[in-house]
């Protein structure tokens, strides 16, 4: 990286950088989840620490923000030079649960290095991008000081998608209004590419059961013409894809093209780790299928193990399914066709209901507005000349568009740590401290880009 204040600032501080992420992947902060295994006290702990963290900063009216979903998020303010534009940070301190811990290199909650990454649940996905605010805060402080008010706050439910944030801003307004938001939860297209993400799709959580019996039956002695429910469970999932693998909910448009930055094929099967002989599904280019179509999965089913299973017919199974719904469409609608398309292909007159559990609207971002070129300038410094690209990103951040909707006027810009090598979400979770380093870089110098051109 050439010569920089900031970038040199930065470089320095990431030995303490390394150490914090380290102290803060410790936390098991898996929200609302199975209190056993992920106990309450763990997200807690972790929100103590972000607080903390703040205070030490010299961050005003720390507070824990009790949100209507059982959650708390983290807020702070600091305040900048007089008329100074306000700048709101994000990040969550959630995480996805490890998921299979034995497949895990390294256990998922102890930050580890290995071949040049840095490995544990949260590394990337958000716990870094709260790091990566510090970085560029402590930075700036260094050179000559912070030129806005900033506000941070730090989601405790954001991976749960049950909206507490959305809900809380919506009842406080005044609380997150900003001039400019960085989300700091995207991430580059590639390792190396700076890159804003433009839109993001929603989401729709559904959870459906089928009951056939008053229970179980033996399935020798009632097998044949007793209604199965897990089997019929199976044809009701089955019908959300066509054979190629499209998702296909009547009435919902699964045609649109993406016009951005293109991923290609090769590069996408090496990103997902796709197994040789094994196809892509769906139809268009990579990019239409993943940051401009619809795309259901199902995340979950409730039957019984291999292990231990019994020769029984199922009297009931259940199922929990997502849809990712692209900018352009309403997940309220969304959510009403696939309900439908559930119903409707319930076979054999088995009974079935459908609950909603979660839900965001898509998001699009003005490019065009002047944090844009704010951030393209900053980025091109940070990554050594190369220039900034937009892509679409096939996940959903319900806060941005409540956010959107609650300041109009606010330039929201996506950027983060969750390039494909990171594999959030997945087991061996790593962030690259090369990124965290660049990224916190880039965003010192949009603040100082931001302020300037609005002081002008």
């Amino acid at each position: 990286m050439t010569a920089n204040p900031i970038a040199e600032t930065v470089a320095a501080l990431m030995p303490r950088a390394k150490a914090e992420l380290t102290e803060l992947v410790t936390f098991r902060s898996v929200a609302l989840a199975d209190p056993e295994q992920f106990p309450k006290s763990e997200c807690e702990a972790a929100a103590n620490w972000v607080a903390d963290a703040l205070r030490a900063e010299g961050f005003q009216d720390v507070a824990f923000l009790d949100t209507p979903d059982g959650t708390q998020s983290v807020y702070g303010l600091l305040p900048g030079p007089a008329g100074a534009p306000t700048v709101l940070l994000y990040a969550h301190y959630d995480v996805q649960p490890p998921l299979d811990e034995a497949a895990w290199v390294s256990p998922p909650f102890e930050l580890t290095e290995r071949d040049g990454r840095w490995y544990g649940r949260g590394a990337a996905d958000c716990k870094g991008g709260f790091i990566m605010h510090l970085l560029a805060l402590r930075a700036l402080k260094a050179n000559g000081g912070i030129p806005v008010t900033v506000k941070v706050i730090a989601e405790g439910s954001e991976e749960q998608g049950t909206g507490g944030l959305e809900r809380y801003a919506e009842a406080h307004p005044e609380l997150l209004t900003a001039d400019a938001i960085v989300i700091g939860d995207a991430g580059n297209f590639q390792v190396g590419l700076p890159t804003v993400t433009a839109t993001l799709r929603g989401m729709t959580m559904l959870r459906i059961q089928v009951d056939t019996l008053e229970g179980n039956l033996h399935s020798g002695q009632f097998g044949g013409a007793a209604p199965d429910a897990l089997a019929a469970l199976i044809r009701v999932l089955d019908s959300l894809r066509s054979e190629d693998g499209s998702t296909t909910v009547e009435g919902l448009a699964t045609d649109t093209d993406w016009q951005g930055i293109q991923y290609p094929e090769a590069d996408f099967r090496k990103d997902a780790k796709v197994l040789d002989g094994v196809e892509l599904i769906g139809r268009g280019t990579v990019a239409d299928r993943i940051w401009a179509r619809p795309a259901v999965t199902v995340i979950g089913i409730d039957c019984p193990s291999v292990a231990g299973a019994t020769p029984s017919v199922q009297a009931s199974a259940r199922a929990q399914i997502s849809l990712r719904v692209p900018p352009g469409q309403d997940a309220a609608e969304a959510t009403k066709l696939l309900t439908a398309h559930l119903e409707a292909h319930t076979p054999w007159g088995a009974k079935v209901s459908v609950e909603q559990v979660g839900q965001g609207q898509a998001f699009q971002a003005d490019t065009s507005s002047p944090a844009y070129s704010a951030m393209a300038d900053a980025m091109r410094v940070a990554y050594e000349g190369v220039e900034m690209q937009s892509a679409g990103m096939g996940g959903s951040i319900p806060l941005c568009n409540t956010l959107g909707t609650l300041y109009p006027e606010a330039e929201i810009l996506l950027i983060g740590l969750s390039e494909p090598e990171a594999q959030i979400h997945a087991v061996n979770e790593s962030v690259s401290p090369e990124e965290l380093e660049r990224l916190s870089v880039a965003e010192a110098l949009f603040l100082v880009n931001y302020a300037e051109s609005k002081a002008n």
